[in-house]
């Protein structure tokens, strides 16, 4: 029989309450996502709105550091020295470039790139944030610059940026003294405050602008800038300009700078001129020099390999750094010595035979004129150069009291001049030798100590600066080359004050007159004779002789030559004048010269020519010379070295 199937009927009540439920729990969830939106939206737009609209501002919107423009140099009459240039560089910010090797290769095919330049653009990068700009190639051409914005799209994250650059007008003149600025490197980010140096790719190097580096630098100002997605800048939105360095004027004239150089005619060596009323530098020079322009955006290796491979050293400052003999120069300040300590009077005299010999000892030292000048004074001494009569003064000083009055004018120390890098020389005592030898001191090193010889060591400041400072009666002043600066904003340069360092060195004025008489008979009857002729003031002066090697018997040389004489002498010369009242002191070296007052004399005479000429009437002023006219940056005019081996030897005058 057929089955019967049961049918199931639906149970719409329940599902209508399922789906209710359901509805509701939807509807629910619906309206937690819709308060978890608002939420977060009050949350970004009202909570937190001004840090959130800050940050996207901040996409858009870019700091960049304004280097200053660096403090310009002048010359005492206002003659620029160093300045500063418009120029363009390429600059590349790592962050933009996915491939920079290939970028680098590619933009080489543009814009020529050196080897140099690659190595310090590498070099800094590897020193700088990603989001940094790095310069790849300095002081850009005109066709450079075209060539690239013709193809600046295949490019991002390179740019071409406008710069002010350091140049030097006068090249060469003043190469030592100004010294030059170059790139910063990692030592000087080590040492520099990144907040001062934002935007600023150089740094003083060496010479005034190293010393003054503080001074000529400035303080950097910003800009905020709106970019676009590549970063390029599409408006300014706020300037805070930059405070530029402190302007410079030193107290050398260019004309006494020139005048200096063109007497060596290119012989090496160095002179220095120093106003003995204040200190003021009016001129220093070493020969040969070089052209500093050639540091100031990277030296290539050509140049640098050639300037430091030259046998005549043009890297060495001569005169803050060269070191020699000094010979008779030494007599003056010895003399002077014995009169002070009350060793001698003027009137004491001295035999001279053509030797000079110590008990006991079977070698005697020699005067340099064969047969002596015999009996001899103070005067005499000074004027014929008397080896004899300064062995005897030197013996009875003794080594302690020699050194401790020659240390008085600067020997064996810096003089204090406002440049780095100054070298101490060698003044011969008892302490310096003991510090290298275990030998004690031996009255024969007395002996050679007394006429600029053995163990004495002298730069060309130095012996300026002791000759200034007895020119001044004994008045020391640290020697100045920056006489006045000019910040921004102000009317007129502020001189800067030089006082005295110390009370005179001289107590008796009758001591000083007796040097003064000694240093006129040199130029009048001695060694330097002739070089007051034509000149309307009287000079006085001292040469200086010194042997470069020891000689290797007692015999006299009889060899006159001037070519073979030359290469074993050192020629020295200081002055002052006018004797009566001395108003520029000065002193020169030439590596190689005959003589002293042959060959070196000259040069300080030419000096002093120049000089005259600056005082602008045939009386030179009473007062120290001021600056003539300081014009406006705007309005003015345009116009490592190794040490030289110092010698241990008994010489000539």
């Amino acid at each position: 029989m057929p089955m019967k199937i049961r049918r199931s009927f639906k149970d719409t009540r329940g599902e209508s309450a399922l789906f209710q439920r359901r509805a509701v729990v939807g509807f629910l969830l619906i309206l937690l996502s819709f308060g978890l939106l608002v939420s977060r939206f009050h949350f970004l737009q009202v909570t937190h709105h001004d840090e959130f609209a800050t940050r996207s501002t901040n996409n858009s919107v870019k700091p960049r550091a304004i280097p200053p423009a660096r403090g310009l140099i002048y010359d005492r009459n206002g003659v620029l020295l160093a300045d500063n240039v418009p120029a363009f560089r390429l600059e590349v910010v790592p962050d933009k470039v996915p491939d920079m090797q290939a970028l680098l290769t590619e933009l080489g095919k543009v814009v020529p790139l050196g080897q140099d330049d690659l190595d310090a653009f590498k070099k800094q990068q590897a020193q700088s944030r990603r989001f940094d700009s790095v310069p790849l190639k300095l002081h850009l051409t005109e066709d450079e610059i075209d060539r690239f914005a013709v193809n600046r799209w295949r490019f991002p994250g390179v740019d071409v940026v406008p710069y002010l650059t350091r140049h030097y007008p006068l090249g060469p003149l003043f190469a030592h003294v100004v010294g030059y600025v170059s790139r910063i490197d990692t030592d000087d980010l080590d040492r520099l405050d990144p907040d001062e140096y934002k935007g600023t790719s150089h740094v003083g190097r060496t010479g005034l602008e190293r010393y003054y580096e503080d001074v000529l630098h400035g303080k950097p100002g910003y800009e905020l800038d709106e970019v676009n997605a590549d970063g390029r800048i599409q408006q300014v939105l706020k300037t805070i300009p930059p405070t530029p360095g402190t302007n410079l004027y030193l107290s050398i004239d260019v004309r006494m700078q020139k005048a200096a150089v063109a007497a060596f005619e290119g012989r090496p060596g160095a002179a220095v001129a120093i106003d003995p009323r204040n200190g003021q530098v009016l001129a220093m020079v070493s020969v040969p020099s070089f052209d500093p322009n050639l540091f100031v955006n990277g030296i290539g290796r050509a140049d640098y390999t050639a300037l430091t491979t030259d046998v005549d050293k043009p890297l060495l400052d001569r005169a803050l750094k060269g070191a020699y003999p000094p010979g008779s120069t030494v007599k003056p300040f010895l003399a002077l010595g014995g009169l002070e300590y009350g060793i001698r009077r003027p009137e004491d005299t001295v035999l001279s035979t053509g030797q000079f010999c110590l008990p006991g000892q079977t070698r005697c030292y020699r005067d340099d004129t064969r047969g002596g000048d015999g009996t001899v004074n103070m005067v005499r001494a000074i004027e014929k150069s008397t080896n004899t009569y300064f062995y005897r003064l030197a013996l009875d000083m003794g080594i302690d009291r020699l050194s401790s009055w020659m240390s008085r004018f600067s020997f064996g120390g810096k003089t204090g001049i406002d440049l780095t890098g100054e070298a101490d020389g060698i003044l011969p005592s008892r302490e310096w030798k003991a510090k290298r030898s275990k030998q004690g001191w031996f009255p024969g090193e007395t002996v050679i100590a007394g006429i600029g010889q053995g163990y004495w060591a002298v730069t060309p400041l130095q012996l300026g600066h002791a000759m200034a400072t007895l020119a001044g009666h004994g008045m020391p002043y640290l020697p100045r080359l920056v006489m006045a600066t000019r910040a921004s904003g102000d009317a007129r340069p502020q001189m800067l004050a030089n006082p005295p360092s110390g009370p005179s060195l001289i107590q008796k004025p009758s001591d000083w007159n007796v040097i003064n008489e000694g240093m006129r008979a040199v130029i009048t009857g001695g060694t330097g004779k002739g070089l007051n002729d034509g000149f309307p003031y009287p000079i006085a002066g001292k040469s200086g002789t010194a042997e470069r090697f020891s000689r290797t018997s007692d015999a006299y040389d009889t060899n006159k030559n001037s070519a073979h004489l030359a290469a074993r002498h050192r020629a020295w010369f200081e002055a002052y004048t006018p004797a009566d009242d001395p108003k520029i002191a000065a002193a020169a070296v030439l590596e190689a010269g005959a003589w002293g007052a042959k060959d070196a004399g000259p040069i300080v005479r030419k000096i002093f020519d120049t000089w005259l000429l600056m005082q602008g009437s045939t009386a030179p002023s009473d007062t120290p010379l001021p600056y003539q006219s300081l014009p406006a940056p705007a309005g003015s005019v345009s116009v490592e070295d190794q040490p030289v081996e110092s010698s241990s030897s008994e010489g000539g005058p």
